[in-house]
This record gives structure tokens, sequence and C-alpha cells, in this order.
């Protein structure tokens, strides 16, 4: 499918600048020939912002600053007058583009917007439900979150499912990477609680006690590659010691996002065991079938809406180290198993989930909304 030019829009994101998903977003339409502007209160990661993107850094960057850059936001609307205002985050950023009182507006959700910040008071739930109903349409990347909201407004109907798509040109099997007589159980996640590597580690310790005494040749070949960073390593890598596992795990640190095909290519097993339903979409388990990789995941959020129970990988029950434990031992003693559910993780990506599609569905929600608010009187 090709890029459809319905018109020449101007489009502003609203978004933190340091996540690799709206750095994505916003590179992705400007190579579009969208002239895109991103306005942001955060400063800026270690990922690629094309220079075609005008940037705009707003004044206050503390939690107080959705409030405080009321003020700056409206003036930044009146100059560049955008045709679309694209909201990321429905709780921050969703309170601040409100409060800037501008049409038409899309909002993005991602995940703790919508299951984690609303569950904390009423008044959350409330500034939350505020954010969805202002917006002109809602984007969801998963079919899971896009119930979630309707948890929140049970009366929305202005919906579009937008998965977060795989560019498939540079996630894709590489040959040479994996090494001699090694299999390696591989994540490539944030260190914080909500990801469960702690989980992922026990689970890991479950298989080497296992195999030490059912399969001891195998047991001497697994490694398991712990890819990220995040508050948890300190804790993680105790846990590490606990075990007795410390010849066995590798914690590599965080890596730039253009670096991480070369380390999935590097693992035989992906696995993403989150604990919580935040994890609203997986991309992540997306990249790693991309590169033909077997998946194991557990069964929170969106993370079961991009496996295929037993053909792309296995879902497991949320913190259950010894059902991750059994298969991770059911895929590292079947090499053909993990040859077929990485073929056919590939052919599941390429059939549902390409990037260059996804932004195309995007730019027809912006074009959709674009022309009802032209309808408006």
């Amino acid at each position: 499918m090709n890029s459809v030019n319905y018109s020449n829009l101007k489009i502003c994101l609203l978004a933190g600048i340091n996540s690799i998903h709206t750095v994505r977003w916003a590179n992705a339409l400007a190579n579009r020939g969208y002239e895109v502007h991103l306005i942001t209160q955060h400063n800026p990661g270690n990922d690629y912002i094309d220079e075609k993107i005008y940037l705009h850094y707003l004044p206050f960057s503390s939690l107080y600053g959705y409030l405080f850059n009321v003020l700056s936001i409206r003036k930044l609307l009146k100059k560049i007058s955008p045709d679309i205002l694209n909201v990321h985050y429905a709780s921050g950023y969703g309170t601040l583009a409100r409060l800037s009182n501008f049409h038409p507006s899309v909002l993005s959700v991602w995940g703790s917007d919508v299951y984690d910040f609303p569950m904390h008071s009423s008044l959350h739930k409330n500034i939350v439900a505020s954010n969805i109903q202002y917006a002109d349409w809602i984007c969801s990347t998963s079919q899971v979150m896009a119930e979630q909201v309707k948890t929140i407004c049970p009366d929305i109907q202005n919906i579009t499912i937008t998965p977060f798509g795989i560019d498939v040109e540079k996630f894709k099997p590489i040959c040479g990477l994996k090494k001699a007589n090694v299999i390696t159980i591989g994540t490539v996640k944030t260190l914080a609680s909500k990801y469960a590597i702690d989980i992922l580690v026990r689970a890991f310790g479950c298989v080497n006690e296992k195999l030490a005494i059912s399969n001891p040749e195998l047991n001497r070949k697994l490694r398991l590659m712990i890819v990220g960073d995040g508050p948890q390593r300190k804790e993680l890598e105790s846990l590490v010691a606990q075990l007795d596992l410390r010849e066995y795990v590798q914690f590599v640190g965080k890596v730039p996002h253009e670096e991480v095909p070369s380390y999935l290519n590097q693992f035989d097993i992906y696995v993403a065991v989150s604990r919580k339903d935040s994890e609203s979409f997986g991309v992540a388990v997306l990249e790693a079938s991309a590169c033909g990789l077997p998946v194991i995941v557990s069964n929170v959020g969106g993370l079961p809406e991009v496996v295929d129970e037993g053909t792309t990988g296995y879902i497991v029950p949320k913190e259950d180290p010894n059902a991750t434990a059994e298969a991770i031992i059911s895929l590292a003693e079947n090499p053909i198993l993990r040859k077929q559910m990485g073929e056919a993780g590939i052919k599941q990506v390429h059939n549902q989930y390409l990037w260059f599609e996804n932004i195309t569905l995007m730019e027809k929600v912006y074009h959709h909304v674009f022309n009802l608010n032209k309808l408006k009187p």
C-alpha cells in the first residue's frame, strides 16, 4: 500500500520527545511530506529526530507544566496554526491540550494514561474522561485499550485502532549474530516493575534447576540476555546473584533503538511477561517476531493480541515463573519448533503490522477529522 497524499496538512504533535514512539510518529509523518511541528515539555532522548521537524519546547518541564504551560501553548498554536493537533497521552498532555482549547484534535492513548492514572482517584478518572471527551477523535494501538477507553467514557464512538507497526526494513532476520552452541533467551525492556523482569529472572532460574537434572547438556547452552536499563537494575542484579545465575545472565544496559535489531538477532527466544494491563500494545514483541523469533508473553493488556498462541509463540499467565519456565523449556528443547514459530511470526507482522500501512491509516484519521472540522458551523 502506498502513501495517500490527501492534502498538504500541517500537523502538530503534542507529546514527550523523549519517547521513541513519539519520535517514530513524527519522523514518519515528516518523511511523508507533511509539515510537522512537535511541541513538548520533555528533554530529548538519544533517538534521531528528522531535521525537517519543527521543535518547540515549553518553558515548564515539571508535572505542573501541564497546567503552567497553557498560555505558552495557546500562543504557539495560534502562531503555528496547524490543521490537526495530535496529542499523545490522555493524562498530562491530554490535559494541556484540553486547556489549550484548540480544535480539531486527535488524542492518541498509550496505556498507563487510561489503565493506571484513572485508578488513583475519582478526580484522576474525571480528568482523563474530560480529556477524552474533549478530543475530536481517539486513536488506540490495540483493541483491548480501546475497550478500556470505553470503560472510562462509555458513550465514546469516535475511536480508531492504529497499531504501532514494524519497519521490516530494519527489523528482520540477520544471519551470523547468534553464538554457536548457545541458546539465548532475551528481552528488550525498561527495567521497571511493570515489565516484570524479575519474573523472567525467576523463570530462568526454574529452567536452570530443572534442566540441570533432566538435560544438563542443554542447560549449559542456555543464557539470559537483558537489554535495557531502569530503576530496578540493582534489584535485579541482586536477584540474579541470589539465585546463583551470574554466569548465565548478561545485563546489556540501554541501547539506541536503531541497535535493537542487532540484539534481537542474537536471541533464540524472546520473552515479555509484563504484569500490568497498561502494557497496551506489544510493539517490542512484534519487533522480535519480525526478526524471526518465537515469543513468550504474559496474558495482560494488548500482548495476547500480537501473539498467535501455539503458532507464533506462547501466552502464559502473568506473574507465573513456573509457567514461563515451561514455555522456555519447550522452545529450548525444540529447534524445529523455534524455527516454525519464528517464520510464522515474520508472516504475521508482514500481514498485519507493517509500519508504512499504519502511517497510512493515521493519515486517513487526520483527513477524516480535518474534513469533519471544516463542516462545523
